[in-house]
């Protein structure tokens, strides 16, 4: 009993640093190459990036980075990735739409 209640100790442990986010602006190449989704390119261009200072918003980031724009944001946000402790919130970042004015019946 007390192998399985420590097996399952151990799962659950390693499922939540699964999970773990990684801040754009702190994470090391061998953090964002942890996060699905990220390989060792897109962390190069993230590093590379992250030298002309640190990424002020989700909407800097993807200025920035070449090859990620908001769908590319939004699943990178999903597997844990932050900029400044911050997910991705697609409705916040994009400009608001006017809706098309009703016509006026003759």
């Amino acid at each position: 009993m007390f192998k399985k209640a420590l097996a399952a100790l151990a799962f659950t442990a390693m499922s939540l640093t699964a999970f773990a986010a990684v801040d754009v602006n702190k994470g090391s190449a061998a953090d964002l190459d942890g996060l699905p989704g990220i390989g060792p390119s897109l962390s190069k261009r993230i590093l590379d990036a992250r030298q002309q200072g640190e990424f002020k918003d989700w909407a800097d980031f993807m200025a920035r980075v070449k090859g990620v724009k908001e769908k590319a944001a939004a699943k990178l946000s999903a597997a844990g990735l932050t900029v400044n402790g911050k997910p991705f919130e697609a409705a916040a970042e994009a400009p608001a739409k006017k809706a098309p004015a009703a016509k006026k019946a003759p």
